[in-house]
């Protein structure tokens, strides 16, 4: 039974969710606090957590931070509200996968958390047969979930994985935002182009020698990104 936790100090719509969510089949636990969150991670990771920014002690920002610092592979998805683009923004700056805008139905919440798991199951199902994708500089292991960039490894999180991997499998190919969200989300939701844009952004930062001019990820104006194998002329 897949494990979710919930991080929420709204004591009613914390109540409301979990109830969605164990009607789906899932087990579900509710915390109210950044230190509990965190103390209930470490004692037994849950496959997915979603995390309310407005906490009280520690607000989701920070929770969501260390989270990823210790469990790099969290799938981790916001709760924030609608009018605050700026704290969606930097959610998914420090490591948040997803996010949710608040008020959400509870249909397109349980849709939200079955695409994570999805995409965590996956995650443990690489095919063994899977070749290594060896660029010169960048080398990406799908088996091992592997990534080296100029001799060094690089910690990805699940969905940055994910994305590199499928850009890099389809070289030199334009991928729309919404392209990237149906196939690598698993999401068919228009929107939620910040997300993609974040990743992208995280991507660049942790694989290219100089992100503000990436060589391997590239900008396709108009249309959204595309993997470019390095040597390739510059586009």
């Amino acid at each position: 039974m897949a494990s979710i936790l919930i991080v929420e100090d709204d004591a009613e719509l914390s109540a409301v969710v979990e109830h969605r969510l164990a009607e789906s089949g899932y087990h579900v636990r509710c915390v109210t606090s950044g230190p509990e969150a965190l103390r209930q991670v470490d004692g037994q990771v849950p496959d997915v957590v979603l995390l309310d920014i407005m906490l009280p002690e520690m607000d989701g920002l920070e929770v969501c931070r260390r989270l990823r610092a210790s469990h790099p592979l969290l799938y981790i998805i916001m709760m924030t509200a609608r009018s605050d683009e700026m704290d969606r923004v930097v959610g998914l700056e420090v490591g948040a996968d997803d996010y949710v805008t608040k008020p959400f139905s509870l249909s397109e919440l349980v849709a939200r958390v079955r695409a994570a798991l999805r995409r965590v199951q996956l995650t443990r199902e690489t095919g063994e047969d899977d070749a290594v994708l060896d660029f010169g500089e960048l080398t990406i292991d799908p088996v091992r979930r592997r990534v080296v960039a100029r001799g060094h490894e690089i910690q990805l999180t699940v969905l940055e994985f994910d994305l590199l991997l499928h850009m890099a499998r389809h070289p030199d190919r334009p991928f729309t935002r919404l392209q990237l969200l149906a196939d690598v989300w698993d999401i068919h939701y228009e929107g939620y182009d910040r997300t993609v844009d974040s990743h992208i952004q995280r991507l660049r930062s942790k694989i290219e020698e100089h992100p503000g001019k990436p060589v391997f990820i590239r900008t396709v104006w108009g249309v959204g990104y595309r993997f470019q194998p390095a040597g390739d002329a510059a586009a």
